[in-house]
């Protein structure tokens, strides 16, 4: 019997492993992928930011009011956010810290919803520097061996002091 029969149940186990292993998201993993995001979108990668994002991706803008309630700003396409970042990045002195404040895993682990919140500073022409605030959500997903994010809600708010 040769080595590669001899240790080929040991090697198809091993295999099977690995695969079940990339077929469940972890909280380590959702948390390394939005520090990815973070760290692309600071450097002014719009192209590697969107590569983050499954093509069916949608991206909501809104606000907290002063009573609580949320008012809607917007809601765009992957093509149309990119857009909107090519033009941001191009007029713009900015960066964002991003914090992972929660990470809830589906049941079957193929997906995750990942609750945080962000500061950007911005430094625009002709205006003075603003700090803006957010609450985040998005869901990432596996799909075809990737994990990928379906979009992110933006909810305003106000920066604590």
């Amino acid at each position: 019997m040769s080595v590669v029969k001899a240790l080929a149940p040991a090697i198809l186990l091993a295999a099977g492993l690995a695969q079940a292993a990339e077929l469940s998201l972890t909280e380590q993993a959702a948390r390394a992928f939005v520090a990815r995001q973070e760290a692309a979108w600071n450097a002014r990668d719009v192209t590697g930011f969107f590569a983050t994002f499954a093509p069916d991706a949608v991206f909501v803008d809104q606000a907290r009011d002063s009573h609580g309630g949320i008012t809607a700003n917007g809601r765009s396409t992957l093509l149309q956010a990119r857009l909107q970042a090519r033009r941001f990045v191009t007029k713009n002195r900015f960066s964002e810290t991003s914090t992972v404040d929660r990470v809830v895993i589906a049941p079957d682990g193929r997906s995750a919803r990942v609750l945080g919140h962000e500061r950007s500073h911005i430094e625009s022409p002709g205006r003075p520097a603003r700090t803006l605030c957010a609450v985040t959500d998005q869901t990432l997903v596996l799909q075809q061996g990737r994990l990928l994010s379906r979009g992110q809600t933006d909810t305003d708010v106000r920066c604590p002091r």
